[in-house]
């Protein structure tokens, strides 16, 4: 198998040399990657907000040892896969935000906790709290644990606030389990494109939230933790002053999800491009028309499809033509470009095209510098 270590590692460091890359390929723009994290660090901080950003976006140990360097407390993951890979890589830190539920899954979790530093993992069932700790117990570790608290999708989540008052009288029964907080994560409106839209929405959420905080203050819990948010409410969450720490993870890559938003009010977009996938095109045979070299196996087809950066028309549409290919349509395009011509894209969703890819190319300008590995690619369980 022909790797991108073997492919590529003879062109860092020469200059201009992007554009010897075989493609397609995941392009990382190191400036923009540490704009993009100084930005949201200097945000929070500024508000007294930590920031725990979600590498679920990245899975890169080299990125979460950036984030970390620039100020955040940890950083999330989404499965016990990807925290593995990352605290094996030296991060600490770590919240788990999806619930461990299943045997196997739990049983790796405590072996975790007994060498991983700092990490967390959400609950969201007293049954699996239970089992948790159990296993905790086999291990002789510890583990803190935030309680999920459902927005209204239904996907997980305690569904009410008697429902977190209760978990949270039993994690404190259990000797292995330290209750830290609540996750309350709002997924659904994240992209919602209008600022005033999403900030009505997230108000209305935030409300929700406010009371299950009061219940649990009520009870004799009340959270020091309280994490959640994401790229598209980080302004608003941070005026509305009810988290302790964000979540954010796509403002380090930006995709066209989100450059479809207005995220802060009446402003330019406050962070950049860092992330694209280069491509070529291979046919140009039609004035109209040219296919490039990445179709559904290079770019996620969930946020809908990609957007020309350079080496197109900005305005040239883009069509998915199957596994291997796609097109770019627009007036003339046919005669303008040739077979080999390269185009950088941006991607429709940064999270599921980069766990495409086994490497992120890292640029300076058209300077390949470094290749770093998606260290956690494929880390679904």
């Amino acid at each position: 198998m022909t790797s991108d270590r073997l492919l590529h590692d003879a062109l860092i460091g020469r200059q201009g040399s992007r554009a010897d890359l075989n493609t397609p390929v995941l392009i990382l723009d190191r400036e923009a990657l540490d704009r993009n994290i100084a930005r949201m660090a200097a945000l929070t901080k500024a508000a007294g907000v930590a920031l725990r950003p979600h590498a679920k976006t990245h899975k890169s140990v080299d990125i979460a040892r950036r984030q970390l360097d620039a100020g955040a407390v940890g950083v999330c993951c989404a499965k016990i896969g990807e925290a593995e890979i990352l605290a094996d890589g030296g991060i600490t830190g770590i919240l788990i935000t999806s619930p461990v539920a299943a045997p196997a899954a739990i049983a790796r979790l405590a072996k975790l906790a007994a060498r991983a530093e700092g990490l967390m993992a959400v609950v969201d069932h007293p049954a699996v709290a239970v089992r948790v700790d159990a296993a905790l117990a086999v291990e002789g570790a510890r583990l803190d644990v935030i309680i999920d608290i459902d927005p209204g999708i239904a996907r997980t989540g305690v569904a009410s606030a008697e429902a977190a008052v209760a978990l949270a009288q039993t994690i404190d029964a259990l000797p292995g389990l330290a209750w830290r907080g609540v996750q309350y994560y709002c997924g659904s409106q994240q992209h919602i494109e209008s600022y005033a839209e999403r900030r009505a929405a997230i108000i209305e959420r935030t409300d929700y939230l406010q009371g299950v905080i009061a219940a649990l203050a009520d009870a004799g819990f009340a959270p020091p933790i309280v994490t959640g948010s994401g790229t598209g409410t980080h302004r608003i969450d941070l005026d509305l002053g009810v988290f302790t720490e964000l979540q954010a993870g796509s403002y380090v890559f930006m995709d066209k999800q989100y450059l479809d938003c207005e995220l802060a009010e009446g402003e330019a977009a406050p962070f950049e491009v860092a992330l694209a996938v280069d491509a070529r095109v291979v046919s140009a045979n039609h004035s109209g028309l040219v296919t490039i070299d990445a179709g559904f196996k290079s770019l996620s087809t969930d946020g809908g499809v990609a957007a020309v950066r350079r080496g197109a028309p900005e305005t040239a549409f883009f069509a998915f033509m199957g596994d291997e290919h796609a097109a770019l349509i627009a007036p003339g395009i046919g005669d303008m470009l040739h077979p080999g011509d390269p185009v950088s894209l941006t991607v429709p969703h940064c999270d599921p095209t980069v766990n495409l890819y086994d490497h992120y190319h890292v640029v300076d300008g058209d300077t390949l510098i470094d290749i770093w590995p998606v260290s956690a690619r494929g880390c679904a369980r």
